[in-house]
């Protein structure tokens, strides 16, 4: 699950750099995902 939620962030990681931003995977757990989202994709 991990690697698919990955790959699925690695799709839409260019779109949120080029607005300034970017998400990174914090953890899966029981099929919640975690994500940190980063500059100005934060808030």
């Amino acid at each position: 699950m991990k690697e698919k939620v990955e790959e699925a962030l690695r799709l839409i990681r260019p779109a949120l750099q080029a607005d300034g931003g970017d998400v990174e995977l914090v953890d899966v757990i029981d099929g919640v995902v975690k994500v940190r989202l980063k500059g100005a994709c934060s808030g």
